[in-house]
């Protein structure tokens, strides 16, 4: 049986943790970002955890057991 390949758009976006979890970058934070506040702007700085309803699609993308 061949092996089994990670999806490469899924590998670029999100990062396994030592703990298990899987950080994300936050959304909304690409384009058109004059008509957005900056306090706003600030809160999408920093990188998130994967929600742990998402957790498991996410996992099969990446092939993380």
């Amino acid at each position: 049986m061949p092996k089994l390949k990670t999806n490469r758009g899924a590998a670029k976006r999100f990062k396994p943790t030592g703990g298990g979890g899987i950080k994300r970058k936050a959304a909304y934070r690409n384009h058109i970002l004059t008509k957005k506040k900056m306090n706003r702007k600030r809160h999408l700085r920093g990188a998130t955890m994967v929600h742990e309803s998402d957790l498991l699609s996410v996992r099969r993308l990446l092939l993380i057991k």
